[in-house]
């Protein structure tokens, strides 16, 4: 089917076009780097990194851009109880930021800009927009006027009146109404600052988006995306002011993702109880797992982060390494060197039953994708590939002519979907085992020990040998070939 995709602003599926023919410009909004990554700042990065692949992956030049929010009154206020100053705290975070993204192989992002890199450019709109009487100066601040905007309110689909009512906005003497808000903030003592006309300050939330995805998109661009939380009033403060300042639509398709929820409750720095440190996760969870949590639904659905979730997706993708581990056995390659077709294409399964299986639900992974992004049915879809990879590798005809590339095939084929979800791009890292630990020779003997007390039909007793090489991290997988161990990690 075509590809569609909801769009906010029409709150409907639309077809996918784009300003230019083949290409796709893509803003989505990054952190305020103000403290150190959690898991609900992986949320927007995973999925928009996902929605670039795919559309890659259909034949487009993409060109995705993240910013980064180094000036801010959370900065200031951050770097003030650190003891530090605001570029110092800010390149900080962004460190942390930037290698929790790798982690999770979120590589796809173009151009990375820093709002402080662009404070020409925010002047400029400010100055363009009070020319055009759409903003004004007021003691050193320049506020945009939002009664000035018909269409105040249309991306949000809120009356004007009631977003200007001022419920989430700072009143102060200085605007004209309390819903109009800062395009340029008057700098106090010790504060980072930039001369303009209107004196020493600093630039506003929402104009520092407007400026950098303006300056490197063009004025009208594919697709803005962000969390839910910031269509109002971040998302619709900066489609009005910029506009009122280009007289272009600014961007045709705005995305939302849903939010990750902890204990009910949105995943937020200011509830620390529900917060979790990405690093904190990445030492006790695999990258692929914590990606394939944030893939696990439609990406405008919330995402629950309840007590084992995690737990229960990473028993899930065991599926995926025993069939990873079956293919090295078969073939003496590795799943993740293989080379897999990076743009679509028809398939022709041929006459083999097992690949037109694969194929079947190749093309249902590709209608859900072609849905909205559908990433929670494409992943249901790769659950069943490999279940019929797993059988079929497990034939004891499979050393047949032809029927282990036929098996190869179904892999490659594999390899295709999940990096287009950018899963399983790399082999796990194996644990350490520390010296003087269990050898190979020794966990040989206690697997042979225990099929002779199976043979012997004395399972309690071979129960506990299997129950206590669990308790040391050794899983034992029985199958009609013989028995396989491996070294998983503990948990702490």
């Amino acid at each position: 089917m075509p590809l569609r995709v909801y769009n906010t602003m029409t709150q409907a599926k639309e077809p996918f076009r784009t300003v230019v023919p083949g290409k796709v410009g893509m803003y989505v909004c990054g952190p305020t780097v103000y403290s150190p990554s959690h898991i609900g700042h992986m949320v927007g990065p995973v999925i928009f990194d996902t929605i670039k692949r795919y559309l890659t992956y259909a034949g487009y030049e993409v060109t995705w851009v993240v910013n980064i929010t180094d000036v801010d009154d959370k900065l200031i206020v951050q770097a003030q109880k650190e003891g530090t100053t605001v570029a110092e705290l800010a390149g900080r975070v962004t460190r942390d930021y930037l290698d929790c993204l790798s982690a999770l192989s979120v590589d796809g992002i173009d151009r990375m800009p820093r709002a402080t890199e662009h404070i020409a450019e925010i002047i400029e709109i400010n100055r363009e927009l009070i020319a055009k009487g759409f903003a004004y100066e007021s003691g050193g601040d320049v506020y945009f006027e939002v009664g000035k905007a018909p269409d105040y309110g249309k991306l949000s689909h809120r009356d004007p009146e009631e977003l200007m009512a001022g419920a989430r906005i700072e009143p102060t003497a200085l605007k004209r109404h309390p819903g109009d808000f800062a395009l340029w903030k008057r700098s106090k003592p010790g504060e980072p600052s930039w001369e303009s006309p209107w004196g020493s300050g600093r630039p506003g939330w929402h104009i520092e988006c407007s400026a950098m995805s303006m300056k490197i998109l063009g004025r009208h661009f594919d697709i803005h995306g962000g969390g839910v939380d910031l269509v109002f009033p971040h998302h619709e403060n900066e489609l009005v002011q910029s506009e009122c300042f280009s007289g272009e639509t600014f961007a045709t398709f705005w995305l939302h993702n849903g939010l990750l929820t902890n204990k009910g409750r949105k995943i937020s720095k200011s509830d620390p109880e529900t917060v979790v440190l990405m690093s904190d996760l990445l030492r006790a969870h695999a990258p692929d797992t914590l990606r394939a949590l944030l893939l696990s639904s439609h990406y405008r659905r919330p995402i629950d982060f309840g007590p084992g979730r995690l737990d229960e997706i990473d028993r899930g993708l065991q599926t995926f390494t025993r069939a990873f581990e079956r293919f090295a056995e078969l073939t003496g390659e590795s799943f993740h060197a293989m080379e897999a077709p990076a743009h679509r294409h028809d398939l022709d399964p041929g006459g083999s039953a097992m690949l037109r299986e694969v194929g079947e639900h190749r093309e249902r992974f590709l209608d859900a994708m072609d849905d909205d992004f559908n990433t929670g049915g494409a992943l249901g879809e790769l659950f069943e590939i490999v279940h019929a990879l797993n059988r079929f590798g497990n034939e004891p005809d499979l050393v047949r002519p032809g029927r282990l590339e036929e098996y190869r095939s179904g892999m490659r084929i594999l390899r295709e979907l999940t990096a287009i979800l950018g899963l399983f791009l790399r082999a796990p890292a194996q644990p350490e085992v520390p010296e003087g630990a269990l050898t190979n020779d020794l966990l040989l003997l206690l697997v042979d020990l225990r099929n002779r007390l199976r043979k012997e039909k004395n399972f309690a007793l071979a129960d506990e040998v299997r129950d206590r090489l669990v308790g040391l991290g050794v899983v034992i997988e029985d199958r009609t070939d013989g028995s396989r161990w491996r070294i998983e990690p503990r948990k702490n």
